[in-house]
């Protein structure tokens, strides 16, 4: 059945071929043979010194020192960049149990689309202090009036960042210490095996995901403010702490306000990161933990009470990259309580339970061929405290909800094998099917309306380049 489902499918994707094929030659005709543009025109580098088989934005160990060090490798050149994808979505079954296509949760299904594109400002401002600054412009990024009518666009702040460093070297001692302030936490992490810059690099917008995540895991993205301090001594233990405040107020532009409700932190909320790596021949490792603590404002109105965040993380990556072979692995796993602050909800309108948990684990491994072709395996799964009230869903089922949750859960577990092409540097072609084996708590049934867990499964084909 999904051998079946896949080849309809690339069938029909023969509607973006145009398109792709204007990007390749566009890319043969006129990108330089170096790195992610800014950055390369900056340090005259190959892509594949500072990416891991030149798949952006996996960093290479040279790829980490040069973040580490504020950016400032190199010479002062253009900073400017730009990068616009392009895709293509198709889920197994977009029909409700009704038999009528969802056109909310699935917009633009079977249709490629011009996704979102990015403008870059970044690079070398002294010799200490750097910028990586992003902004992006969503085509479909929210329905005019919410649940009816077309998509409109919007240009937000995206990730960005203001960094001091320094490095002191002497016999035996090789030293990088630093300070940053950015607008997502675990942003500036140079591993990419922490939210901020972990797998999926990109994936399809229009189709089922998992009911929740943890706040670590982007829930503060683009909705805080932080700055913090870190050192890395001897290309082996690398520590760090920030604090991260509302986005709000002269920060403001670092939020996209006017589209969505910014979260509102009370006082602050530290994160911290500790990390041990180790380097040995074309092996390279790192073991690491991290955390997050956060008291949120419900519905972001700070009249109302907080609750109470604590997320910790164990991470681990591992890359072997000797010519013409790259394999790259990554393994995260965070862990979540919940303790909400306004006890007269529980049991009633809000939760079933005065405190939750939440736990994700992501696996991912890679190879690349040549810094051309590569495939990789990824599996994710979601687990958690069983809550009717928080998962609700529709209960007793609706035929037009297609993400009812009769279960209560948050369980859903989903596996990603994905396959690219870099035909030039600065342009991936790429295809990914996410197969859901468990959704909103079961295989099978989970909406109370028969829906199994596969009929979420999803064929993702994109175009991603830079210049």
């Amino acid at each position: 059945m999904i051998t079946k489902f896949v080849w309809r499918h690339i069938l029909k994707v023969r509607e973006i071929l145009p398109a792709l094929a204007t990007l390749v030659l566009l890319g043969v005709w006129s990108f330089p043979s170096y790195a992610l543009p800014a950055f390369a025109r900056q340090t005259g580098q190959n892509c594949l010194a500072c990416h891991a088989g030149g798949q952006f934005p996996e960093l290479t160990q040279y790829g980490r020192l040069f973040k580490l060090t504020g950016y400032t490798l190199g010479s002062r050149s253009i900073p400017l960049s730009v990068m616009a994808v392009i895709d293509y979505t198709n889920v197994r079954n977009p029909k409700d149990s009704a038999g009528v296509k969802d056109t909310t949760d699935f917009y633009k299904n079977g249709q490629p689309m011009f996704d979102f594109a990015s403008v870059f400002l970044a690079g070398k401002i002294t010799d200490n202090l750097g910028v990586f600054a992003q902004a992006t412009y969503a085509n479909y990024d929210h329905q005019k009036t919410p649940g009816v009518g077309p998509y409109e666009g919007y240009l937000t702040p995206d990730n960005t960042e203001l960094r001091y460093a320094d490095r002191f070297i002497s016999p035996g001692n090789d030293l990088i210490v630093g300070a940053f302030a950015n607008n997502n936490p675990s942003m500036q992490d140079v591993w990419n095996s922490t939210p901020a810059w972990g797998y999926p690099y990109i994936g399809p917008k229009f189709a089922l995901g998992a009911p929740a995540s943890p706040l670590l895991d982007g829930g503060l993205a683009q909705n805080a403010v932080g700055a913090g301090v870190y050192a890395y001594w001897n290309k082996s233990v690398y520590g760090e702490l920030s604090m991260y405040k509302t986005a709000n107020g002269p920060f403001g532009f670092l939020h996209p306000g006017g589209n969505a409700g910014i979260a509102r932190i009370k006082d602050g909320a530290p994160y911290w990161r500790l990390a041990y790596t180790k380097e040995f021949g074309p092996h390279n490792l790192m073991i690491g933990t991290s955390g997050l603590v956060a008291d949120i404002h419900e519905g972001n109105d700070v009249t109302l009470p907080t609750d109470h965040y604590k997320d910790y993380g164990l991470d681990a990556q591992y890359q072997y990259i000797l010519d013409p072979h790259t394999v790259t692995a990554h393994i995260s796993y965070i862990h979540e309580n919940v303790r909400w602050g306004n006890p007269a909800l529980v049991g009633t309108a809000g939760a079933d339970n005065a405190n939750e948990t939440l736990k994700e684990l992501k696996m991912k491994v890679a190879y690349v061929y040549n810094a051309k072709y590569g495939g990789s395996l990824a599996y994710q799964q979601l687990t958690g405290s069983t809550d009717a009230t928080f998962y609700a869903g529709s209960n007793p089922p609706v035929p037009t909800d297609i993400s009812g949750n009769m279960a209560g859960s948050p369980d859903t577990t989903v596996w990603v094998p994905e396959v690219f092409w870099t035909p030039v540097q600065y342009l991936r072609v790429g295809a990914q099917y996410w197969h859901y084996t468990k959704f909103n708590g079961a295989s099978s049934n989970y909406d109370g309306l028969g829906r199994s867990a596969s009929a979420n499964d999803t064929l993702f084909f994109y175009v991603w380049g830079a210049y």
